[in-house]
């Protein structure tokens, strides 16, 4: 988790992630800010990251972060 805080950190200085809960919903991520999160995520973690997980579900906090981090790994 740690990493993963870094590397979301590093794209949205400004978002506590460590306690929002609704990143999409409560309009804190962009689409802008998701592509360049997975972009990042996609070449710190080397995993693929598909169209299909572009979800606003996958991107409500770190922790749904962290599992399609997880799933990604898996595939």
């Amino acid at each position: 988790m740690e990493k993963l805080l870094e590397i979301l950190k590093t794209v949205c200085p400004d978002v506590d992630f460590e306690t929002e809960t609704d990143l999409v919903e409560d309009g804190i991520l962009t689409s802008l800010d998701i592509v360049m999160i997975v972009s990042e995520l996609m070449a710190s973690y080397d995993i693929r990251i598909d169209v299909d997980d572009l979800m606003p579900e996958n991107f409500k906090s770190a922790e749904t972060i962290l599992e399609l981090v997880k799933r990604a790994e898996e595939n």
